[in-house]
């Protein structure tokens, strides 16, 4: 599993349309809109690093409206949320 965030900078008029249209792709899990130096924050989960290459190039940047993007590939990630689901298998609430 590959994991990744991408960063949008979008047509002002289209940020809504955009936000939808990545939001439909598969491996996106999530979209949000935000302020500060870009639109648009993507966060996605790819199969491999093929599957993301064409997430990209082949499905994002095609999309009308995106001007311009950059894109993080996670090393490792770091959440209390996934800590926690993983300790707590097997173990019942009481």
């Amino acid at each position: 599993m590959v994991n990744a965030i991408i960063l949008f900078n979008v047509e002002r008029e289209r940020v809504n349309e955009v936000a939808e249209k990545i939001a439909a792709e598969e491996a996106v899990s999530e979209v949000y809109s935000v302020a500060g130096r870009y639109d648009l924050v993507c966060v996605v989960r790819a199969r491999d690093n093929d599957a993301l290459a064409e997430l990209v190039t082949g499905q994002l940047l095609k999309v009308k409206g995106i001007e311009d993007s950059e894109t993080l590939f996670a090393f490792r990630v770091y959440s209390d949320h996934d800590l926690d689901s993983m300790f707590s298998i097997g173990l019942e609430e009481g």
